[in-house]
């Protein structure tokens, strides 16, 4: 009963804090069923029975399923430590995440994607816990300049400088993931942790400016991956993530 009461303050105390419009995405146990259905048919095969990332096909990938019993989810639009939202872990699900097992869930209907969600929380006792909650953070319109292929240019040049002091020990010289840190990198349960091909064609949590600016800033949980919020200011995310789509688009041309 006192845990009870304390998880009730709990969330009064963050939801005040955050405004009337906003409240946790706690798990909805009425979706659990429902959930379970969808998850046995198109999930456990990777995730596993338990959602433990221990699936039939686990072994023979060389990114390994998330572990859904962490309670860490490698992107999100809440700040670092905070449990993704629900619209967060839909987009996941239903985008998939480019260069991995995991594809695209778009024949899931609606209320099917609603379902599984719901049914992916249960694994974890994280969501409980409203101190592990936050509203989503409100990231800035994507500068004009990108739209402007001379001030473009400008800012891309002062991207490659900031890369080549923050990102090459991981991510190599030229963007290929094979820096000279990138051998010995782990991810959260001790698994090899490639760092990404930044030539590749699409990245593996979307592809516009404002979604590399958002991995930039929040980090990708779980991974050796960190968010530059404190060391780069807002200027300098935008303009490394110009550079970054500019490394891209070489391999597009």
């Amino acid at each position: 009963m006192k845990n009870h009461i304390r998880l009730i303050v709990a969330w009064l105390l963050v939801a005040a804090s955050c405004g009337n419009d906003w409240k946790p995405n706690f798990p909805v146990r009425e979706l659990f069923e429902e959930g379970r259905f969808v998850f046995e048919q198109n999930c456990i095969v990777c995730h596993g029975q338990f959602g433990d990332g221990t699936g039939e096909l686990s072994p023979g990938l060389s990114i390994k399923p998330r572990s859904f019993r962490t309670g860490v989810f490698k992107y999100r639009t809440t700040p670092v430590g905070k449990m993704p939202t629900n619209d967060d872990l839909k987009r996941t699900v239903r985008d998939g995440i480019t260069g991995t097992a995991m594809g695209m869930f778009t024949n899931l209907r609606q209320e099917e994607l609603n379902a599984v969600v719901e049914y992916i929380k249960g694994f974890s006792r994280k969501w409980k816990d409203p101190a592990n909650y936050a509203p989503p953070i409100k990231f800035p319109v994507t500068p004009a300049w990108f739209g402007d292929a001379t001030k473009r240019k400008l800012e891309e040049d002062s991207g490659a400088a900031l890369y080549q002091t923050h990102c090459v020990a991981c991510h190599g010289k030229d963007g290929a993931g094979d820096g000279p840190a990138a051998a010995a990198l782990k991810d959260d349960l001790g698994n090899p942790a490639q760092p990404a091909d930044l030539r590749a064609r699409f990245y593996r949590n979307g592809d516009e400016p404002h979604d590399i600016y958002r991995v930039l800033s929040l980090g990708i949980s779980g991974t050796p991956m960190v968010s530059w919020e404190a060391t780069l200011t807002s200027e300098q995310r935008w303009q490394l993530a110009a550079y970054l789509r500019k490394l891209s688009a070489v391999s597009k041309e």
